[in-house]
C-alpha cells in the first residue's frame, strides 16, 4: 500500500480549520434555505419544553405547538407587560413562571424601563446558542480575507459591573455573562480567537487597568495583529483616546520590560509579564509615531498589518465613522453580528460592504421571529414614536420570517427559549434583501431614542422629565424656559448630551453660572441607570452641557424648517437634532455654556432591591 502523504503540522492544521469553515457556511445555506420550517420547528420546541409554564397557561395555550393557536391567543407584549412575572422570579420565586428549565442569571439590557434596566431572563443553554452564532463570523469573514489565522486580533473587550437579585441570582450585561462564562474562559485553542488581550486583562473590574495592560499587549504584539475592533465603535475611539493620553507610560514600561506599579491587580500582572519583554527598539518606534503632530492613520501605523477594524457602526454608532475613518486611514469598518439582550439574531453575511449598506441575515435556529410593520414619516430626529399598547388588528398585522417585504419596515418580536413570547425588542429594521429564503435587514434604529452616546439610550419622554425637574432652579430668579432642543455631541471623546436652552428673563436679576450648573446636573440625576452608569462607571459619557442662546433663536429655527418644507401648522420644535446645518444654526447663536460639575450619584443594582 501507498504511504500516507507525509502533511507538515500546519498542512493539516489548515485543512482542519477549511472544513470547519466549510461546515459553518453549510450550516448558514441550509437553515437559511429551509427558514420557515426551522422556525416552526423552533416554536414547536420553545412551546412543548415550556407548555406547563405559568405564563403559558394563563393565556390559554393549553399546550398548543402550532403557529395559528400561538398567534391568536398570545399577546404581543413589552418589558412593562411582564415586569411582575420578572420580579416575582428576582425576589426568589422558583415555580416555573415563564420558563420550564431554571433561569440561571438575567441580562441587563441597555434599554430601561422605570430610569432602571430591563432585566432579561436567560438559561444556561443560551450560552451554547450564543457561541454558535460567534462560530459563524469568521468562516464567513474568512470567504472576503483570507489569513486571519496566521496572526491575532486586537480586541478591546471589558466587563462591566454586575450585583445580585434579591434571591442571589447575577444580573449583568450580556457581554459580561459571556466573558465570565466557560464557553470563553475556557475555550479550545482556535486561531480565530487568538487575542492579544489575555483573559485575564479582559476580566479586570477596573476599568483603567484593564484598558492599560490590554493597549501594552496589543503593542508589544503589533507585528502579529491583522484585525482590531471593540464592541461599539465608541468603545475602539475611547481605546485610541487612552493611547494618546499614555503612550509615554506604555513605551516606558516596553523599553524597561517592566509593567507599571499602577496595574495592582496580580493576575493581570502575572498575565502581562509572560508577553512583556524589553524592547528598546519598540519603544522607540511607538514614540516616534505618537510624537507626530497628527494621529491620522495612526492604527496603520502603530498595526501595519490591520486588514480592518471590527466595530459596531450602524444605528447611532454610525456618528463615529469619520473619526475611525481618520485613524485607520480608511480601513473597512466590518460589523459582524447582531444581537441583545434578549437573544442573539444574525450575522453580516456582506462583512466588507460600506457601513450605510450593512445587513444581518437572522439565522432561524436562535429564536422565534416576529415582524410588526412600521409606517412612519421620515422627522427630524430620525427617531420612531411607537405606541405601547397594541390594537387587536395590530396584532394580527404581525408576519412571519419569511414573508416579510422587501423595503418594508418592521419591529422585532421574538419568542426565545428563555421565557419571552412575542417580545417586543424596540428594534426598528428594514428588508434589504433576502439569503436564500432568510431575509436580510437593515438596522434603522432604537424605537423612542433620541440620545445616546455609548451604550445609553434616553428617549423623549424622559429627556422631558429631567428638563422639569431641572427647570425649578429657575424659579427664584423669575426665570423661566422658553424652548429647548438637544444633540448628541461626539466631536469629542467621550461624547456628552448638549442642551440648547432659551430663557425667558422676567426678573432684574440674573441668572448665577452655579445654577445653571445645577440644573446640568440635576438633569444628569434624572436621567436612566445606564446613562449614570456611562458618567460614573464606564467613563463613557462627559458632563452634560447646556448652551444657552440668543432670544428668539427658535423662531429662527422654525423659519429654517419651514424653508425646507415643514408645514408650519404642524411644526413642533424637535427635541433633538442631528442635522449639521441646524446644530451649525444653534451652535452660530449661543451666548454662554455651563457643564455639570459632578458626576450623578450611581450605585451596581435597581431602585427597587434598596441599592441604588
Amino acid at each position: 500500500m501507498p504511504e500516507a502523504p507525509n502533511l507538515a503540522v500546519s498542512e493539516v492544521s489548515d485543512q482542519i480549520l477549511e472544513e470547519k469553515n466549510k461546515n459553518k457556511l453549510q450550516f448558514i445555506e441550509e437553515v437559511t434555505s429551509n427558514a420557515d420550517d426551522v422556525q416552526r420547528r423552533v416554536l414547536e420546541e420553545i412551546l412543548s419544553r415550556n407548555a406547563d409554564v405559568e405564563y403559558l397557561k394563563r393565556h390559554g395555550l393549553q399546550g398548543r405547538t402550532d403557529r395559528e393557536t400561538f398567534k391568536h391567543v398570545m399577546p404581543v407584549v413589552t418589558y412593562e407587560d411582564i415586569q411582575p412575572e420578572i420580579n416575582r422570579i428576582a425576589n426568589g420565586d422558583k415555580s416555573q413562571i415563564l420558563c420550564s428549565s431554571p433561569i440561571s442569571e438575567f441580562l441587563t439590557s441597555s434599554g430601561t424601563s422605570g430610569g432602571e434596566r430591563k432585566l432579561m431572563p436567560t438559561i444556561e443553554e443560551e450560552l451554547d446558542r450564543r457561541s454558535l452564532l460567534y462560530s459563524l463570523l469568521m468562516p464567513v469573514m474568512s470567504q472576503f480575507v483570507p489569513g486571519l489565522d496566521k496572526g491575532k486580533g486586537m480586541y478591546f473587550l471589558f466587563i462591566k459591573s454586575e450585583s445580585k437579585t434579591p434571591c442571589g441570582l447575577p444580573a449583568r450585561p450580556v457581554l459580561t455573562s459571556y466573558y465570565k462564562s466557560s464557553h470563553f474562559k475556557n475555550r479550545p485553542y482556535d486561531p480565530y480567537t487568538n487575542y492579544t488581550s489575555p483573559n485575564q486583562t479582559i476580566l479586570c473590574p477596573d476599568s483603567y487597568q484593564s484598558m492599560y495592560s490590554q493597549m501594552l499587549c496589543g503593542l508589544c504584539q503589533h507585528e502579529e495583529v491583522l484585525r482590531v475592533g471593540a464592541v461599539f465603535a465608541s468603545g475602539f475611539i475611547r481605546a485610541i483616546k487612552f493611547l494618546e493620553k499614555h503612550w509615554p507610560e506604555l513605551a516606558h514600561d516596553i523599553r524597561t520590560g517592566t509593567l507599571s506599579s499602577e496595574i495592582t491587580d496580580l493576575s493581570v500582572r502575572e498575565a502581562v509579564e509572560e508577553i512583556l519583554k524589553p524592547d528598546p527598539k519598540l519603544a522607540d518606534f511607538i514614540e516616534n509615531e505618537c510624537r507626530k503632530t497628527s494621529w491620522q492613520g495612526i492604527i496603520t501605523r502603530l498595526w501595519p498589518n490591520t486588514k480592518y477594524v471590527d466595530v459596531i457602526v450602524t444605528g447611532t454608532m454610525s456618528q463615529y465613522i469619520p473619526t475611525l475613518d481618520y485613524y485607520s486611514n480608511g480601513l473597512p469598518l466590518v460589523c459582524t453580528m447582531y444581537a441583545s439582550s434578549e437573544c442573539y439574531f444574525g450575522v453580516n453575511l456582506r462583512p466588507l460592504c460600506k457601513p450605510s449598506e450593512v445587513s444581518y441575515t437572522l439565522i432561524p435556529t436562535m429564536a422565534y421571529f416576529e415582524f410588526l410593520p412600521v409606517h412612519r414619516n421620515i422627522g427630524v430626529t430620525s427617531s420612531i414614536s411607537l405606541p405601547k399598547a397594541l390594537t387587536e388588528k395590530e396584532q394580527q398585522e404581525l408576519v412571519d420570517l419569511v414573508d416579510v417585504k422587501l423595503g418594508q419596515e418592521y419591529e422585532l418580536v421574538v419568542t426565545t427559549y428563555a421565557g419571552l413570547y412575542r417580545y417586543r425588542v424596540g428594534d426598528v429594521l428594514r428588508v434589504a434583501g433576502f439569503k436564500n429564503n432568510a431575509p436580510q435587514f437593515s438596522f434603522i434604529c432604537r424605537k423612542n431614542v433620541v440620545l445616546s452616546i455609548d451604550s445609553d439610550k434616553t428617549d423623549e419622554v424622559e429627556l422631558q422629565n429631567a428638563v422639569k425637574n431641572a427647570v425649578t432652579h429657575l424659579a427664584p430668579f423669575d426665570a423661566s424656559l422658553s424652548e429647548y432642543t438637544s444633540y448628541a455631541d461626539t466631536s469629542s471623546i467621550p461624547g456628552h448630551y448638549v442642551l440648547f436652552w432659551e430663557l425667558c428673563l422676567n426678573g432684574d436679576t440674573p441668572v448665577p453660572p452655579s445654577v445653571l450648573e445645577d440644573c446640568c446636573l440635576t438633569i444628569e440625576e434624572s436621567l436612566n441607570s445606564v446613562y449614570r452608569q456611562g458618567r460614573v462607571s464606564d467613563k463613557s459619557i462627559g458632563p452634560l452641557e447646556i448652551k444657552v442662546v440668543e432670544s428668539g433663536t427658535f423662531d429662527k429655527l422654525m423659519d429654517y424648517a419651514i424653508s425646507l418644507g415643514a408645514s408650519i401648522n404642524q411644526y413642533k420644535t424637535p427635541r433633538c437634532v442631528k442635522f449639521a446645518p441646524i446644530i451649525e444654526l444653534l451652535n452660530s447663536r449661543v451666548v454662554k455654556t455651563y457643564f455639570s460639575p459632578m458626576c450623578p450619584k450611581w450605585i451596581p443594582g435597581h431602585k427597587q432591591w434598596g441599592i441604588n
